[in-house]
């Protein structure tokens, strides 16, 4: 989820060092736990801190960027454009919601209202009640298994601090660990790599379930470091700022080893590196 609340969305303005392609963090509410052992050695893919990439979830997909990374949408793309980002080498994401409800999802109609809570901010979008695994559970494994079937080498499991907004249910810290390693156990089993989106509070309690980290506005929020431990532990920083330019952030990304872009809020194919 972009980092936007509801509050602001209408006072956002789109921001326009290369460019390519066409043209406060929250309460810590992190509950006081160790965290749960590494994941057995798997054989899924694990990026490296540094690692360029593209992040596009809208428009028609420029698959000319040369990166080793795409993260794109799992229900928007097809087998045939898995395929055909491996085969110029790229390592490709699959972008899919999995703590809000879309209501323009073919499988929409499968989640029942009592699991649909408030609006996140984004047309369309409202949280769910991570609390009913018993619901959510078999919903998200049939997305995960969508993206193992058409090829994707990883997840990104979008909307994964609902606990720290104003959802419609009382979710605690813990329902919102308890739900994360269900995402990344489910992504694990089925041998694709996982990387935790924002949640920058529970770093310490995910840090061994998830493969990468994937954080919006780090740098406008002046919590970059936060991100450390993924880098600590050799595992890969994904970032993007949509408010700043790069001049703003890239000194402090290239510093920490973030793989940092600017985008804009639509995430099209536009973007900028550091």
């Amino acid at each position: 989820m972009r980092r936007v609340t509801l509050a602001i969305l209408p006072l956002l303005l789109l921001v326009g060092c290369t460019s390519t392609g066409p043209s406060g963090a929250g309460p810590s509410g992190a509950d006081e736990e160790e965290p749960t052992p590494s994941p057995s050695s798997g054989g899924w893919w694990r990026p490296k801190p540094g690692i360029d990439w593209q992040w596009q979830l809208s428009g028609r997909l420029d698959t000319s960027i040369d990166v080793p990374v795409y993260d794109i949408d799992g229900f928007d793309q097809s087998k045939a454009v898995v395929s055909a980002l491996h085969a110029k080498n790229r390592k490709v994401i699959c972008y899919i919601s999995t703590g809000a409800y879309e209501d323009w999802r073919p499988d929409a109609g499968k989640f029942p209202k009592s699991v649909i809570g408030l609006s996140n901010g984004w047309d369309g979008e409202s949280w769910l009640d991570i609390r009913r695994l018993d619901i959510l559970e078999p919903l998200m494994a049939a997305r995960l298994d969508m993206c193992k079937e058409k090829g994707f080498d990883a997840v990104e499991p979008d909307n994964m601090d609902g606990y720290l907004n104003k959802t419609g249910f009382p979710l605690k810290p813990s329902d919102q660990l308890a739900y994360n390693r269900l995402i990344a156990q489910l992504a694990h089993t089925r041998g694709m790599s996982v990387g935790l989106k924002n949640d920058m509070a529970q770093i310490p309690q995910l840090i061994n379930d998830f493969d990468f980290a994937v954080n919006e506005q780090c740098a406008q929020y002046n919590e970059c470091d936060t991100l450390t431990p993924f880098i600590n532990a050799d595992k890969a920083v994904f970032h993007v700022e949509y408010e700043l330019p790069t001049k703003k952030f890239c000194p402090e990304s290239k510093k920490l080893n973030l793989s940092s872009l600017e985008k804009k809020y639509e995430l099209g194919a536009w973007r900028k590196t550091c």
